[in-house]
């Protein structure tokens, strides 16, 4: 699988897959994350109440903001990286209003993935949007 670039790519090669093939796409999107340094995987960047280790470490390149994340589980690590091409190099005050939940909500994740693999998303997400919002404020 070359990298889709949106979430609308992955949404789409994500709808005509069987369920062991939508694991493997999670898997594959989660490989293709920018490498994060071991350095930035601390306590202050991990991600709270996930299962599996899950560290986001947000970056101010110019006035967007990107994130490198990580995580130790394969398939979490492909949900974060699908949580991040929603919010990607956008502005702050951007990523605080949008509604990364429905961005997300046509792949399923509740009944694709077992509640052990998706009870962090919240999670990852409410870091994501309180970043955001510090940053906008």
């Amino acid at each position: 699988m070359s990298t889709p670039a949106t979430l609308a790519d992955v949404l789409e090669e994500y709808e005509l897959l069987e369920p062991d093939d939508r694991y493997r796409l999670l898997i594959d999107l989660g490989r293709a994350l920018e490498p994060m340094p071991e350095p930035l995987k601390t306590d202050a960047t991990l991600v709270r109440g996930c299962s599996a280790a899950v560290w986001v470490y947000p970056t101010r390149p110019d006035d967007t903001l990107h994130f490198l994340a990580d995580s130790n589980a394969a398939i979490t690590k492909g949900i974060i990286a699908l949580v991040l091409l929603t919010v990607q190099d956008r502005a702050p005050a951007e990523i605080a209003t949008l509604d990364i939940e429905g961005a997300l909500a046509p792949f399923d994740l509740k009944n694709q993935l077992s509640s052990n693999r998706t009870q962090g998303i919240p999670n990852m997400i409410t870091l994501i949007r309180a970043t955001a919002q510090r940053y906008a404020g």
